[in-house]
């Protein structure tokens, strides 16, 4: 089913908050074979950034158990086939010959490195991971790290090699959210720190615009398992929610990650923003907990249907109050979910409109499109 009708008003208007503003992604994946069932061709990718007008993507090999060089030549010829879109990085298990195999792929066209403690079990300490980082120092070139969920902590081997390498660029997968809680508080102090934007709970995203500086933070989907163009609605409903600048955000959604697929200097777009104090809305906030304790129950197979009655039950609210379209356009993609879920309930797609649905309740101050209607 296409979606992109759905989502295009809602990315249309966020992206008319911050003119000139431009999309290039920075973590996305080709791969036909990784465990998880997830699969994506490079037409696919192609379209999904077609769809969001992106100036193109940081691209790299899904999990293959059986090893990666097949893999990342498949990813290097996609890229050579692109028109310059895809911005390939060769993907390595620091177990199994990953410098050698890093070499080769630099030399034939890679532009980065990906590291995936999870996938192959392995923690930044291994001395692999240390040669890897001192190549990348040497070439002034990313090195994309995941550290979102399933891992043990890694930030304080990731700043130690940030601090011995500061010509490497480090990217912390996910909002880093494992060692989201301190490692904001070094991240200044390390400017080839970075990280990208792709994960979806409401309390990382915030916790991640606010107190990291800006020209640290990469914008992201992880696609195939987001897109493009609902990951830029509701990461920069964020940004625009917390009052940052127009030169910060564009920063955020390609300048920074241009000048590392050119290998240029980084460039600083002003410290963290902070906490700020934002007026309250506990009867979004209702919302949000409901919405986001139904999307997590449903996404594990479990059933969500109470929590989102719920979520729906406290969109009931007085119209005169200010906050009234925010409340109609929760209401609008928690239909869009029901119609979506009775359409296909294997198509995971359709969990974005509950992610979105939560932003919209943290998000009361950026504009929500006008009601469409619409046909599933």
């Amino acid at each position: 089913m296409d979606l992109r009708p759905l989502v295009q008003p809602w990315h249309q208007l966020v992206l008319e908050q911050v003119p000139g503003a431009e999309l290039f992604d920075a973590h996305t994946h080709l791969g036909q074979n990784d465990p998880d069932g997830m699969s994506q061709t490079p037409e696919q990718l192609l379209a999904t950034l077609d769809a969001a007008h992106a100036r193109g993507a940081f691209v790299f090999p899904m999990h293959e158990p059986d090893g990666y060089p097949p893999a990342n030549d498949a990813v290097l010829e996609s890229a050579r086939q692109s028109n310059g879109m895809l911005i390939p990085f060769c993907r390595v298990n620091p177990h199994d010959g990953a410098l050698a195999e890093a070499e080769r792929c630099l030399n034939a066209g890679a532009r980065g490195i990906k590291l995936h403690p999870r996938a192959e079990q392995f923690t930044l300490d291994h001395p692999a991971v240390k040669s890897l980082a001192a190549l990348a120092d040497e070439r002034s070139l990313p090195v994309l790290i995941h550290a979102g969920r399933g891992i043990p902590a890694l930030g304080l081997h990731a700043v130690q090699l940030a601090g011995e390498f500061p010509d490497a660029r480090l990217i912390l997968a996910h909002a880093a959210i494992c060692d989201l809680s301190w490692i904001w508080r070094v991240a200044a102090d390390h400017p080839n720190l970075l990280f990208d934007t792709a994960w979806w709970m409401p309390a990382d995203l915030l916790s991640l615009f606010s107190l990291v500086p800006p020209g640290q933070i990469l914008f992201a989907s992880d696609a195939p398992y987001g897109t493009t163009s609902m990951s830029a609605v509701f990461q920069l409903r964020y940004a625009l929610q917390l009052g940052m600048s127009p030169d910060q955000i564009r920063c955020i959604t390609s300048g920074q990650a241009l000048r590392i697929a050119a290998r240029e200097p980084l460039q600083p777009a002003g410290p963290a923003i902070g906490e700020h104090e934002q007026p309250s809305h506990v009867l979004l906030e209702r919302v949000s907990a409901f919405l986001m304790l139904g999307a997590i129950a449903s996404m594990r197979g479990g059933d969500g249907t109470e929590m989102l009655a719920l979520a729906r039950l406290a969109c009931d609210v007085p119209e005169e109050i200010d906050d009234a379209p925010a409340f109609a356009a929760i209401r609008d993609l928690i239909d869009t979910y029901d119609e979506l879920t009775e359409a296909d309930a294997t198509d995971r797609r359709r969990f974005a409109f509950l992610v979105l649905a939560a932003t919209v309740a943290r998000t009361p101050e950026v504009p929500v499109p006008a009601p469409a209607p619409r046909s599933l």
